[in-house]
């Protein structure tokens, strides 16, 4: 059975999305976007499309609504989606670390009846980290190295000249919490690990520059009642968007595709 989809944003991971998601699977059937971005997103979709400013514009309830947008958008419409009992795939997971902004999706997901789903993203190991919780989880660490060009338009560029890095150098080390909220467009993995893992504030994080980088450098180091381990992805960013790994598209489709599969892995 195919299913209908409603994705937030008209950006690069919404054009992966459409690109490689299944048409025999799940069904696109409208995209919300910034009243400012009508005439822009009009002129790069389907014509099949609906093109919509606000959740309260869907003439239909889709399966599910996947949000492509940025931390702004999970604020915008998130808990209006959430209570229209509709499930709310969240790409941009850093927004939950504004605690208010969690709780009350949490709320709007309890009270409504839709559930919020996090995929994985960018990285690997999200599934061992949150099995490894229920034992018990003494320490986890991730860094994230990227090329210079990668961090431009962010608080990075108050701390390094970034066209003329020549060794890697760290631009953030800190809390999971504050790295999402300062690196919106580059650190949603560290919120991610972060709530499969030990929480915000117990979550080490390293944000690092690196000319050497041939892309988007994922590690995270966990240890717990279970044992110990180590990943390390090397992600490919959208030719669009250095700033976002494939696989946090990838990822995406991943989480529709799993809404009405009759296997899910």
């Amino acid at each position: 059975m195919t299913i209908d989809v409603v994705l937030i944003g008209c950006g690069a991971m919404t054009a992966e999305v459409l690109a490689r998601l299944p048409a025999d699977e799940a069904r696109v059937t409208a995209v919300i976007v910034r009243p400012s971005g009508v005439a822009k997103a009009r002129g790069i979709l389907p014509k099949d499309i609906d093109i919509l400013t606000s959740v309260d514009d869907l003439t239909a309830e889709p399966s599910v609504i996947a949000e492509c947008a940025g931390h702004e958008a999970v604020a915008q419409h998130g808990e209006a989606v959430l209570r229209r009992n509709i499930d709310l795939i969240v790409a941009s997971v850093g927004a939950l670390a504004d605690r208010p902004l969690h709780d009350t999706l949490v709320r709007a997901a309890k009270d409504g009846g839709g559930r919020l789903i996090l995929p994985a993203g960018a990285v690997a190991g999200i599934d061992a980290l949150t099995a490894a919780r229920a034992g018990g989880l003494s320490k986890v660490r991730y860094s994230s190295r990227k090329p210079p060009k990668s961090w431009k338009n962010t608080p990075a560029e108050k701390i390094a000249d970034l066209d003329r890095v020549s060794a890697p150098t760290i631009l953030y080390s800190g809390a999971a919490d504050e790295a999402a909220r300062l690196y919106p467009q580059n650190a949603n993995v560290a919120a991610t690990i972060a709530l499969a893992g030990v929480g915000f504030d117990a979550t080490e994080v390293q944000l690092i520059a690196d000319p050497d980088a041939a892309g988007n450098i994922h590690n995270i180091h966990a240890e717990g009642t279970f044992g110990a381990f180590d990943i390390e992805m090397r992600g490919k960013p959208l030719a669009s968007n250095p700033k976002t790994s494939m696989l946090a598209a990838l990822s995406v489709i991943r989480a529709i595709r799993n809404r009405d599969a009759a296997v899910v892995i």
